[in-house]
This record gives C-alpha cells, structure tokens and sequence, in this order.
C-alpha cells in the first residue's frame, strides 16, 4: 500500500489545516514561506480535494470511487460525497472516541479489535450503516491501550448521529450524518468541480 510519509504538521501548514481535525494536539510554531501570489481556481479546488483527503487518509483512485459513487445517489454529490466519507469504519471509530487519531483508527480496524454487528471486520474503509453496532472485542477490551485512549479522548464531544458507551467501548450509529453534523473544514463543492470538469 501507498503510504505518504509526509510529516503530518508540515502537511497541514501546506494545506492552511488545523492538526486537531486528525486528532492531534500538537500546533506548529513555524510559518510557512509562501510567496504572496494568487491561487489558481484550480488550485483551490485541487487544496480541497487534498484536504478531504488528508484527513480521512484515502488515497486518489479509492477518492475517486467515493465521488463516482456518491455522484450516481440521489441528493447533492458534495453531501454524499462527505456522508460517505464519514461512515467509513476507521472514520466511525474514531468518531466514537475509541482511538486517538484516524490513522490510530484504521491500525484498530487492521488489527482485528472491532466488531460490526457482533462479525469481526478488518477492512478500515467498510462503509457503515445506520443501525449498526460497532463495539472493540471482549479480548482486546482487556488490553491497556484503551484505558489510556479513553483518558486522552474521554472529553471529546461525540457527534449527534453516534449513540457511544465509552466504558463498554461500543456505539451504534443513529443516523448518516448530515452535512452540518460533519464539522471537517473542506468546501466540497469545489472537489465537485474539479471532478465534474
């Protein structure tokens, strides 16, 4: 697999983003050298994409799909295409609180430690449903890794369309989100454009 190994700080300078967004505290104190010359129409679209797909860490042909796919359901394309995004599995659990950071999310996924409807599911971009139960495994429950998650992620505020029992380390899923439920900082309609040229 293609893997990107980017610092994440600089990659969220280049991209004007807040690491919070991955889950990351830490804030940068160097400025970027950019020279002050206007950004392309172009450019700001192709920023967008690389924003949306920086922080749900999906590559460019799997993106790709995502749009093709979010393009043919009904509804705008930008919404599907963020709805989509968000109830991928690695994405949920991280939303629930259940891993740090996306990447923390996706190694979980990888690992074997989460449950979708009482099956074991190892595949970080699994699309969600609504009415699904996520929960982490009776065996890896047991491990030290998700107390000191739960201590580092205790006090984040959960979205509306998640149901989450932190202690018992399960959720269910309410409802798909709907665009003003994902509070990620990208201007989809741009990607829209890029796309459809």
């Amino acid at each position: 697999m293609a893997v990107n190994r980017t610092p994440v700080l600089k990659r969220c300078r280049s991209l004007g983003l807040d690491p919070v967004y991955l889950g990351i505290n830490k804030k940068s104190t160097r400025q970027l050298k950019r020279a002050n010359r206007k950004v392309s129409e172009y450019g700001l679209q192709l920023r967008e994409k690389q924003k949306a797909k920086f922080i749900y860490g999906v590559l460019e042909k799997p993106f790709r799909n995502y749009y093709e796919r979010a393009d043919r359901m009904k509804g705008q394309t930008g919404e599907n295409l963020m709805r989509l995004l968000e109830s991928r599995l690695d994405n949920v659990v991280f939303r629930m609180g259940l891993a740090r950071t996306r990447k923390e999310a996706r190694q979980i996924v990888d690992h074997k430690h989460v449950l979708v409807n009482g099956k074991c599911v190892n595949i970080p971009s699994y699309l969600c449903k609504a009415g699904d139960t996520i929960e982490i495994k009776e065996k890896a429950k047991e491990s030290k890794r998700y107390g000191a998650i739960l201590e580092i992620t205790g006090g984040r505020v959960v979205p509306a369309w998640l149901d989450v029992d932190q202690e018992a380390l399960r959720g269910t899923i309410k409802e798909l989100p709907s665009r003003d439920m994902i509070d990620v900082p990208v201007n989809e309609m741009l990607i829209v454009e890029l796309y459809s040229k």
